[in-house]
Formats: C-alpha cells, sequence, structure tokens
C-alpha cells in the first residue's frame, strides 16, 4: 500500500505566487508573470507521518531547512499551464515519497547451489595452475 496524495486536501499547505519567467521569450517574458512560485509546507501538509519524515530525511535540494519544498514551474506560456505543472510535480514528488519499501526476507542458498559455487571455484583454481610455467 502506498500513500496517493489528494492535491485539494493539501492546499492549506501549497503557497502560489506568481513571478516572471527566467531565460529567453522575447518581450512577453519581460512583462507577464507568467512563472508559477510553488512553496509547500511539509510540516504543516495532512498527510501520513511516514511521507513527512522521508521527505525531510532525503536530501533533495529543493526542501528548505524549515521543511519547505520549493517548485519553480516556468516552461510553459501561460500562468495556469505552470500552475498545473507545478502541482504535477508536487504529486509526483508526494507519490515517490509515499512508497512502502517491501520488507527483505532473509534466504540461505540452497545446498546444491553451495556445492555447484564450490565446484566451479575448484574448476577455476584448476585452470590457473595449468598457466603456470612446466619444469622439466
Amino acid at each position: 500500500m502506498s500513500y496517493i496524495p489528494n492535491i485539494e486536501s493539501l492546499m492549506p499547505a501549497i503557497d502560489l505566487s506568481a513571478m516572471r519567467a527566467q531565460g529567453a521569450g522575447g518581450q512577453n517574458v519581460n512583462k507577464v508573470s507568467s512563472a508559477i512560485h510553488l512553496r509547500f509546507d511539509i510540516r504543516l501538509a495532512a498527510m501520513p507521518e511516514y511521507v513527512k519524515q522521508k521527505l525531510l530525511s532525503g536530501k533533495d535540494k529543493r526542501i528548505t531547512q524549515e521543511g519547505i519544498l520549493i517548485i519553480k514551474a516556468q516552461s510553459h506560456r501561460t500562468q495556469e499551464m505552470n500552475k498545473q505543472d507545478a502541482l504535477e510535480r508536487l504529486a509526483e514528488i508526494l507519490i515517490e515519497a509515499g512508497k512502502l519499501q517491501k520488507a527483505r526476507r532473509a534466504t540461505k542458498p540452497s545446498r546444491n547451489s553451495q556445492i555447484k559455487r564450490v565446484d566451479s571455484k575448484v574448476k577455476s583454481g584448476r585452470t590457473k595452475a595449468l598457466r603456470k610455467k612446466v619444469d622439466f
């Protein structure tokens, strides 16, 4: 079972702000605030504790010391498309953090596989012994 985020329930922890996009784009990029800056407060969010811990303990550079995940979306021309893109990227990050690792069960190699392993090592040793210089 893994965590599937509901963006609507997470909205109180999300702060969206518009800003001017960087890079090339002509006159439009200089006068229209089409980029979206999404700030997601992990500690305020209504989600399972293990997801919060996994996000905060990770080495993601987008997460600040205060526990705020910052996503900047500026690949689209319209503010609405960039907002949608930022929310989708947030959902992907939360889904990835919510995946539970399957518990590993320790196994023991079978007796036959142990015998095969030792036999192959013996055979390899014999092959290497044949490469030695021959004494007459």
